[in-house]
């Protein structure tokens, strides 16, 4: 591999890495209330000094995954986090999580094939 290809594979690296710290960051945020709204894709990217296309097609080739596909995940990590270790409502989580309730439902039963409240009385 050239210099320059190693450059570029260290910079890749060096993106997905902050990408993914950076979502962790943020989500975090966004449930303890210290922010009101999740950040849009090409709020992430230029916060980490990259353009939405770079960012996109550097997750993408790192991972075989869009950033969103992780940026979901994340989430739902989350909320089963909340679901499970809090007596939260459904809906309070899912304000907490931004959401309206019905959407929340159907984001999560999307990504876990159960609705929060069948997830939750599961475990």
């Amino acid at each position: 591999m050239s210099v320059n290809g190693k450059r570029q594979n260290k910079r890749a690296e060096e993106i997905t890495r902050n990408y993914f710290s950076l979502l962790d960051k943020h989500i975090e945020e966004v449930v303890n209330g210290d922010v009101s709204k999740f950040m849009e894709l090409n709020q992430i990217a230029s916060a980490l000094f990259v353009s939405h296309k770079h960012l996109t097609f550097t997750i993408q080739q790192a991972t075989g995954n869009h950033p969103c596909h992780f940026y979901d995940l994340k989430i739902i990590e989350q909320a089963k986090i909340k679901l499970s270790g809090t007596d939260l409502s459904i809906a309070e989580i899912a304000r907490i999580f931004t959401y309206d309730p019905s959407n929340f439902s159907k984001f999560f039963k999307k990504f876990v094939g159960q609705t929060p409240r069948q997830w939750r009385m599961q475990k």
